[in-house]
């Protein structure tokens, strides 16, 4: 029953003007005191392990969204290593990997979400990953909230794609139809030795925004699909391991390869906690 009403509560609630109102309180720096009670509250409530961040004392941090996307401590997640090795791009937890089909990616038992307007309903945009592989991974409010490359990949485009706000925990999955293709996301598309890559940040209630390390922030924008492509100088090369972007209050990160292209690890599984720069796939 709680759940239900749970689910409910999102369809009622005004997402995006709570939402919007979080993030602005969240960069807010003109109340330290207050700013520091609510820091050492989240940190008690969530179970933050400040022993790994750069930064351990959480009152050095300006505001909320700054201690949020802390920086960890330099070497604390080694990167795997072997050029046909996949790292994991974040901390969380996996909500399900494994194949897509007939443009149908697999959310939850009795749901699922379509591929291509995933990618923002471009069919050509979403075409090289037919039939291709899954990882939707979800980051928890303890979790490290930067994102990082999983393999080197090159810059070719970026789609932000307005949208609801809807929870992304496991209970929104198991009962919002089409969630991750429903809710305001961030499509990064890279070119890699192993074929295109994308890595769909998507958004939240409560999610301030969405940023990306070439862009800033790209979430919220005007309300209108917007694809931005890179070409030239403008195509940013990325190493794997390297940052691109970060949640400014968290969510979840959807990766999205080529049929053929990476097995997962057999390891893996819905459910299962990763850390970013552990081994996630291998190339094929």
């Amino acid at each position: 029953m709680l759940n239900k009403l749970f689910v409910l509560s999102q369809y009622v609630t005004p997402q995006l003007a709570v939402s919007r109102l979080a993030g602005r309180l969240a960069d807010d720096d003109s109340n330290p005191a207050l700013k520091n009670r609510v820091i050492k509250w989240f940190i008690g409530r969530y179970g933050v392990d400040m022993s790994e961040a750069r930064e351990p004392d959480p009152t050095a941090y300006p505001s909320f969204n700054a201690f949020f996307t802390r920086e960890l401590k330099p070497g604390i997640r080694p990167i795997a290593e072997g050029e046909k090795t996949m790292a994991c791009p974040v901390d969380g937890a996996i909500s399900q990997l494994g194949e897509i089909t007939n443009d149908r990616v697999f959310q939850a038992k009795g749901q699922s979400f379509g591929l291509t307007e995933l990618l923002g309903g471009d069919e050509k945009r979403a075409e090289p990953f037919a039939e291709g592989v899954f990882s939707t991974i979800y980051l928890s409010p303890k979790d490290y909230h930067r994102i990082h490359m999983p393999m080197a990949g090159k810059l070719r485009e970026m789609v932000y794609i307005p949208g609801k706000l809807f929870s992304v925990n496991p209970v929104t999955a198991e009962n919002v139809p089409n969630l991750f293709a429903r809710n305001e996301r961030v499509a990064c598309i890279f070119d890699t030795e192993a074929g295109p890559m994308a890595m769909v940040l998507v958004g939240a209630m409560i999610v301030g925004s969405v940023e990306t390390v070439w862009s800033g922030v790209v979430a919220p924008g005007d309300g209108q699909l917007t694809a931005t492509r890179y070409e030239g100088d403008e195509a940013r090369s990325f190493e794997k391991g390297e940052e691109m972007g970060r949640f400014r209050l968290g969510s979840t990160v959807v990766l999205v390869m080529p049929k053929g292209s990476v097995n997962w690890n057999e390891n893996l599984s819905a459910g299962g906690s990763v850390r970013l720069g552990e081994a996630f796939g291998t190339l094929a």
